[in-house]
């Protein structure tokens, strides 16, 4: 395999994670790209080491998050967690193994549209303003929660993300969650939708990539927590007015160059 110099390595992962911690996300969307285009890893490989970074920003983000939001006020939301885990765990079981079997080309062509649609979710639904309740009750809101996660974890399972970017406005808008209880929640969500997700890369044999890349996972891993901390506490000093379409703009330029990819392939 390719070596790769640590300073361009630990340089993409802290920038990566400065953007997201610009607006309260692990940046993975934005990571990935950089697997594909920066440093020339095939599109599943790209995808599992995705999956593998983006499992030690989550897991890290849990704690901090916690002087902020206690633990009993998110498991006094055990419902949202649960309804959502019930659909999210089978489409990240699904996701993986879609994406283990879809060719390469296709993959990054698969890749291209959902970063397309990370960056509507962004613009459009990454930070509503306030929460008037749920949009249903009962039944049908356990449903629709169920649908969602499941669409939300095949999401995840391909990209290898964490998956904030529609996990907090679905909470927000689906279950009236406050907005920053949201952004715990959607941990809470995304931590065992990701594992489940990695369960099932790690029955392929493009899992090895991890093991042949173990340097440059702890490179970029140390970059991006770095870079989190640091967006974390740069968080709000730049308008989301600014940033969001910002940051938009460069998931679609992401895009165009991961599809242009699949040419290469």
């Amino acid at each position: 395999m390719q070596p790769y110099k640590p300073l361009p390595v630990f340089s993409s992962g802290f920038a990566v994670g400065t953007l997201g911690g610009l607006i309260g996300l692990g940046g993975a969307e934005f990571r990935l790209p950089l697997l594909i285009g920066l440093f020339g890893f095939d599109a599943l490989s790209a995808v599992i080491l995705n999956k593998a970074l983006s499992l030690v920003v989550v897991a890290s983000s849990l704690p901090f998050r916690m002087g902020t939001i206690s633990l009993s006020s998110i498991l006094e939301r055990w419902d949202v967690i649960v309804t959502l885990l019930a659909g999210s765990l089978i489409g990240a079981w699904c996701g993986a193994s879609w994406a283990t079997k879809l060719k390469s080309k296709t993959l990054c062509r698969v890749l291209a549209v959902l970063l397309v649609l990370i960056a509507v979710a962004l613009l459009f639904g990454h930070e509503p303003n306030t929460s008037s309740g749920a949009l249903l009750t009962g039944v049908p809101l356990v449903i629709t929660g169920i649908i969602v996660g499941f669409g939300i974890g095949i999401v995840a399972a391909l990209m290898g993300v964490a998956g904030g970017e529609l996990l907090i406005p679905t909470i927000v808008l689906l279950f009236g969650a406050d907005i920053k209880l949201a952004g715990s929640l959607s941990l809470a969500v995304s931590l065992p939708t990701m594992i489940v997700g990695f369960t099932r890369y790690s029955r392929d044999k493009s899992f090895s990539i991890i093991k042949q890349q173990k340097r440059f996972l702890l490179i970029m891993a140390a970059g991006s927590l770095v870079g989190a901390y640091l967006g974390g506490r740069l968080l709000g000093i730049i308008p989301t007015s600014y940033l969001l379409p910002l940051l938009a703009i460069i998931l679609v330029v992401s895009s165009l160059k991961v599809w242009s990819h699949s040419h290469a392939e």
